[in-house]
């Protein structure tokens, strides 16, 4: 399912939601240990896992971004700066697993906000697959996909 966009005052929030079929503490996992985080996102790793705390992002080219820990309430709210923007996850235990949320809060529409949608939302799939003991096929050809629908989405928006 594509992600809401919607406009909000100055900026946009893209609000991605999955119903998993797994307890918050698994879910957790995957969003705050570096070994499971390395799984969905290898770029991404957590230096220091508190409010304030510090997650650097590999640009694979010898160079790292640093990125602040905004957020964080233990199996509930993990929220991070994303360049300008915000990326924030939050669980929801219910009655059948959890609702996992993914909110990007987007300072301004770019070029470059599909290819990021279409990341994340393939990176939520993995995370599902992953919880479920199954391997998503080809995480290019998932991109491209949703890349196509998330760039005509913000064409409609832009």
């Amino acid at each position: 399912m594509l992600a809401n966009i919607q406009k909000k005052d100055q900026h946009y929030v893209a609000r991605f939601e999955r119903q998993l079929k797994h307890s918050a503490t698994e879910i957790w996992s995957y969003l705050t240990e570096n070994e499971k985080l390395a799984l969905w996102f290898s770029e991404l790793k957590i230096e220091d896992l508190r409010e304030s705390g510090l997650i650097k992002f590999d640009m694979q080219n010898g160079t790292f971004v640093d990125m602040e820990i905004t957020v964080l309430q233990h199996q509930s709210i993990f929220e991070f700066t994303w360049a300008e923007d915000l990326v924030r996850f939050e669980l929801y235990p219910n009655s059948e697993g959890c609702l996992l949320v993914l909110n990007e809060t987007l300072q301004t529409l770019t070029p470059h906000t599909p290819r990021d949608l279409a990341g994340w939302h393939v990176c939520l799939e993995v995370i599902q697959h992953l919880l479920e003991g199954t391997t998503l096929k080809s995480r290019k050809d998932e991109w491209n996909k949703w890349y196509e629908q998330y760039r005509e989405a913000i064409s409609k928006l832009g």
